[in-house]
């Protein structure tokens, strides 16, 4: 098929007892329900979640019908997989989350017979002073002494605390014990995945646990928690490129997640061997124009740029900042354009999982 545009989606809200009224009080989105909003999953193709086109020719179709129909026009040349490999989501963290880990991939396939896990990158959008997340457990614990420092919930005894403030970003393996909140507007990209198990005496809906359901959530967690990984905020590595800057969040096998700050026009070439997904968290609006249209992506808004789009050309309507995510080839697309800058090799590779 011919006639590629830019995939606008309708994102999937959940409500969960952490969440708040960020969406609409600093992303200004607008005709959001009356209650307390935890997620809004802006990209998704996770089981019945996966997000139905609003726009142009496949407006009413699903991500994953198109992604089965045309794996190389929208997601890259080559590319066969079970799902469209990333999910997009804004965080409202108004409350703390609780402490858990999600499966890594191998964990995944073995005990879960899922494709994979859930690796995952926390981008800081606004913070109050003080905020922190909680990722990873220090060294020198017993199974036994973790398992007692999670059942009484004394999480600052086992795993490191750090602070972040807005432009951070929190690289997060799966298999990694973390939380994050109070007060935090987080952006996650994500492997596709919804695995996860929980150490904290509540669930996700603020319901208290029993004591058995507790204890055996915190043995299957210690079975799957990674020791190993100590995540760490980021700045990222930035490069000027005109009047626009172009920051390298994170990187790794799953993801890349840049964050562009616009104050003239943007080329994004032709990349036919991946998709790239952006969403807009500044104030203004961006215009996308591409061979055959314009398209409109306001803020707290996302599409993605299909893999045969070709060229793409973002006007920013004002000073705006786009954040990109795509699956990279790590040398070609981050290790390359950051060496060639002038960046070290140990501050690339501290962007998550870039092995020289």
């Amino acid at each position: 098929m011919g006639g590629w545009y830019p995939i606008k989606l309708e994102p999937h809200l959940r409500t969960y007892a952490f969440g708040g009224r960020m969406f609409c009080e600093r992303l200004g989105r607008e005709g959001l329900p009356e209650e307390d909003l935890a997620e809004s999953w802006e990209i998704s193709d996770y089981r019945d979640t996966t997000g139905r086109v609003v726009n142009g020719a496949h407006a009413g179709r699903t991500l994953h019908e198109l992604i089965e129909e045309f794996p190389d026009e929208l997601v890259g040349e080559g590319w066969r997989g079970p799902h469209f490999p990333l999910l997009l989501k804004f965080l409202d963290a108004s409350g703390m989350l609780p402490v858990h880990l999600h499966a890594d991939d191998e964990t995944a396939r073995r005990k879960y017979g899922e494709p994979n896990g859930k690796t995952e990158a926390w981008h800081i959008l606004w913070s109050e002073p003080g905020a922190s997340v909680l990722a990873g457990v220090r060294e020198g614990f017993s199974r036994e002494e973790l398992a007692d420092a999670l059942w009484r919930g004394d999480y600052d005894a086992v795993m490191l605390r750090h602070g972040v403030r807005p432009g951070d970003t929190v690289y997060v393996p799966g298999g990694v014990l973390h939380s994050f909140g109070p007060g935090m507007l987080v952006y996650e990209v994500q492997q596709t995945s919804d695995l996860g198990q929980f150490a904290s005496p509540y669930d996700l809906y603020g319901n208290p646990l029993d004591e058995k359901t507790r204890r055996r959530n915190i043995e299957e967690v210690l079975d799957e928690l990674r020791t190993d990984v100590r995540p760490r905020p980021n700045p990222g590595l930035t490069v000027r490129e005109g009047g626009n800057t172009r920051t390298f969040c994170c990187a790794g096998p799953h993801f890349a997640l840049e964050r562009w700050e616009l104050a003239e026009e943007w080329t994004e070439p032709a990349h036919p061997q991946r998709f790239v997904a952006l969403t807009v968290v500044g104030e203004g609006a961006v215009r996308i124009e591409y061979e055959g249209g314009t398209e409109l992506l306001g803020r707290a808004t996302s599409c993605i740029l299909p893999a045969a789009l070709g060229a793409a050309h973002l006007v920013p309507e004002g000073r705006t900042v786009v954040l990109a995510s795509y699956v990279p080839d790590l040398e070609r697309d981050v290790a390359g354009p950051l060496r060639e800058a002038g960046c070290p090799e140990g501050q690339i590779s501290a962007l998550g999982e870039v092995v020289f």
